[in-house]
């Protein structure tokens, strides 16, 4: 039965846990059957939950060896800045696709919604609480409480100081490389499991959202899924031609199963195995791979720090009356470019949108309003986010001359959780020592 499973293609899995889950949902609501709601939710929390379990000790190992890996990459610190750029160039461009789709459909004209009655999100963000909480006072605290955010940085440090310190620093990567290998092979497991989680996550979703309650936002729900839409098929699809010359059919081809996952679970990092699998398929070398993946999981958020923001923050302006000018659109792109990092590959985007409103001024209750149907937009921002995690390698790699074009041209066409590679995580994903 297993072996069965397995050969049965990763992605139609988790089609049919999306087709079942749906179908389940429909029938929970319609039939107001609250066990099978619960159940679903259950299903779905587990899913998320084990995802998350891993991703501190998976954050930490993967940029500690990934930095230490750069010392037998040629020309490191020349493709670590042309990845940064390449984060910040389409993280433009997303946010000004956002802002040009605000200012077409007026989201937030005609909303008929209690805006005396909301509340500011628990969570806020603001500049301040960015740039001090970027460092830990305890380190175990960062871990214990899954700060990605210090965690990242407690990685850079940790792992540049084993780079400068050489051959002394050896043991303690290969600890890192072990633990690594372990964490990858846990999180395998439970990747197996997406179908199931998918079933779940989709299934309370269609039970918990009905139209009444998407009604007043359809036309803002429809802004965003439209803006992803657009990066995502339109503006990456351009840059692999004109930037990569790469055929962007067999890039989709190969990272689809990453873009899938990312959708029902809405986790860039829990994703993370998956999308450096689906680079390393697509020819970008395992070296740069294991650095770019692992960096942009963390920091590169076209869905939830750019395109989200910049509609919410329309749409926010608008419900309650307020006028953005020139000064606070440049605003919203500076915000979105700059404080991507802010999001930090979790669940959600209510950090970045509330860093984004006190910037321009704006109510921070306006977020609360969101606040309801954030999950059904998390799915598409989070599937945009780890497309562009997987473009930007691409591109770098096929700029650079590094990238093994037969294999990004064959792509898609064995299957990502093939049995012989997905038992041995380490030997695919790992970086070869220095």
């Amino acid at each position: 039965m297993a072996s069965a499973l397995r050969k049965f293609p990763f992605s139609l899995q988790i089609l049919l846990g999306l087709v079942l889950g749906v179908a389940l949902g429909f029938l929970a609501r319609a039939n107001d059957l609250a066990w099978l709601t619960s159940t679903l939710d259950t299903v779905g929390h587990l899913f998320v939950q084990l995802l998350k379990l891993a991703v501190p000790p998976l954050v930490f190992t993967a940029i500690v060896v990934s930095v230490v890996s750069l010392r037998g990459v040629a020309n490191a610190a020349r493709l670590a800045l042309k990845t940064l750029l390449w984060f910040g160039i389409t993280a433009l461009v997303a946010v000004s696709i956002g802002i040009g789709l605000g200012l077409l459909t007026d989201p937030g004209k005609g909303v008929t919604l209690d805006v005396a009655g909301a509340a500011a999100p628990k969570k806020t963000g603001s500049w301040t609480d960015f740039l001090t909480g970027i460092v830990p006072t305890n380190p175990v605290g960062a871990f214990v409480e899954g700060n990605v955010l210090q965690i990242v940085f407690l990685a850079l440090v940790v792992g540049a100081a084993a780079l400068l310190i050489g051959e002394a620093a050896e043991p303690f990567v290969t600890l890192n490389r072990s633990v690594l290998a372990i964490v990858q092979k846990a999180l395998w497991w439970v990747i197996r499991l997406a179908p199931i989680g998918t079933l779940g996550l989709i299934g309370n979703a269609v039970a918990s959202y009905g139209w009444d309650l998407l009604a007043p936002l359809a036309k803002f729900t429809t802004a965003v899924y439209v803006g992803c839409a657009i990066v995502l098929f339109v503006v990456y699809p351009v840059l692999l031609l004109a930037a990569g010359r790469l055929n962007p059919v067999r890039f989709f081809a190969g990272a689809w199963p990453a873009i899938e996952l990312a959708f029902v679970s809405r986790s860039s990092v829990g994703t993370m195995p998956v999308t450096q699998r689906s680079v390393e398929r697509l020819g970008v070398p395992r070296e740069y791979a294991s650095f770019a993946v692992p960096f942009g999981a963390t920091t590169k958020m076209d869905g939830c720090a750019a395109i989200y923001p910049a509609l919410a923050a329309i749409f926010v302006a608008q419900v309650f009356g307020v006028h953005l000018g020139v000064t606070d659109y440049l605003l919203i792109a500076f915000v979105s470019v700059v404080g991507s990092a802010a999001t930090a590959g979790l669940t959600g985007a209510i950090v970045m949108l509330t860093l984004t409103l006190s910037t321009l001024g704006l109510p921070l209750a306006g977020a609360g309003l969101l606040l309801a149907i954030d999950p059904i937009l998390d799915m598409i921002r989070t599937a945009t986010n780890v497309a562009g995690q997987a473009v930007v390698p691409t591109i770098v790699a096929a700029r650079e001359g590094t990238l093994d074009r037969t294999a990004y041209d064959s792509a898609g066409r064995r299957e990502l959780l093939a049995p012989d590679e997905a038992d041995r995580p380490a030997d695919r994903l790992q970086p070869v020592p220095a």
